[in-house]
């Protein structure tokens, strides 16, 4: 008799909707839906998909407790052997309500879990200590390399088997080290591994150091008084309504906006589309996050040339380093092109 899992994916791949849908509440459907199917089939019988959990991203993201409680009920119901979330690629929302989800499933039902993301999805660096998930492409056309991966360590747990290396299992590294005999003593390996690397040949390293993205400062501006500031936030002002719709969590987009016609934020004109931190006083003085008022007193005063018309700004709320990356790219030229000397990146 075949194992039985109990699967969660979003709106998108349950065929549901995109964006649009993102609101919808946690829904139970008997049987297999989207690339449940597929992971049916890679489990070759030994574990069957038996109910799909479908929610949508920004329903779980804004209502965590209720969507957690609600779905953990929907799991009781059906006692499985395994919990299976996602994959979740690099879709930021998605990948946070995998991780978030998985690990409830684990810590108050006991059921043992596994999910696969992207290592760039916020959700990866949120629960990769705490959960199995399997490392996948930044995008949906891995899936078909992603459900082999997630299938291979789903039926090891599936059957009480030990889970191997990271490099073995295809899971994100976790950071737990085990007590082993190697053959060779460390003096003779350390020694071995330099030999290869003056050679310029490939060596693994026993101890990997973190991976830290190190910017070197550009020059300090010459003269304050003569710059053009801009002002960037990820701390997610708006103009009055989010007309560009800013998501409030794992952003896929920034705003442009002019603010030549202002000289103080209010209530009125601007608010916080940021689904992170309490709203309330960033909605009350959005100066408190995008400091217009006092730029423009430097301005008067002539303690800095001019503040550029136009400012930038999205979520930083899980959102993902690529997209991070890539909307300041794109925005650097720009700002460039429009004389800008320095920018004050404000966050929250």
């Amino acid at each position: 008799m075949s194992k039985k899992i109990v699967h969660y994916i979003n709106q998108f791949f349950a065929g549901v909707g995109g964006e649009e849908k993102a609101d919808i509440k946690p829904e139970l459907r008997e049987g297999v839906v989207g690339p449940g199917m597929a992971l049916n089939t890679a489990l070759k019988g030994e574990g069957e998909i038996v109910a799909t959990i479908i929610c949508g991203d920004s329903y779980f993201n804004e209502n965590l407790e209720e969507a957690k409680a609600t779905i953990l009920e929907m799991v009781k119901k059906y006692n499985p052997d395994l919990f299976i979330a996602g994959p979740a690629f690099n879709a930021g929302r998605y990948g946070v309500a995998c991780g978030d989800i998985a690990n409830a499933v684990k810590e108050e039902l006991n059921i043992p879990v596994l999910t696969g993301m992207y290592i760039e999805n916020p959700g990866a660096d949120m629960f990769k200590k705490s959960l199995y998930i399997i490392e996948t492409g930044n995008s949906a056309a891995a899936m078909r390399t992603a459900v082999p991966a997630m299938a291979n360590l789903a039926l090891k747990m599936l059957k009480g088997e030990a889970i191997g290396s990271p490099e073995e299992d295809k899971y994100i590294p976790r950071g737990i080290r085990k007590n082993f005999f190697a053959s060779e003593r460390g003096s003779k390996r350390a020694v071995n591994m330099l030999l290869k690397k003056l050679k310029g040949e490939e060596f693994v390293t026993e101890y990997p150091m973190p991976d830290f993205d190190r910017v070197e400062p550009n020059p300090a501006v010459k003269d304050i008084s003569k710059a053009k500031i801009a002002l960037v936030t990820s701390g997610g002002i708006v103009p009055k309504h989010n007309p560009d719709r800013i998501e409030s969590s794992s952003a896929s987009k920034y705003g442009k906006y002019d603010i030549s016609g202002f000289n103080d934020l209010t209530e009125a004109d601007h608010e916080t589309a940021h689904g992170g931190y309490d709203p309330v006083y960033a909605n009350i003085d959005p100066d408190r996050v995008l400091p217009v008022d006092v730029l423009r007193d430097l301005e008067k005063e002539g303690a800095i040339g001019e503040l550029h018309k136009y400012f930038y700004t999205t979520v930083g709320n899980g959102t993902s380093v690529g997209n991070s990356k890539a909307f300041a790219a794109e925005f650097a030229k720009e700002l460039k092109a429009d004389g800008v000397d320095a920018v004050i990146l404000t966050s929250t």
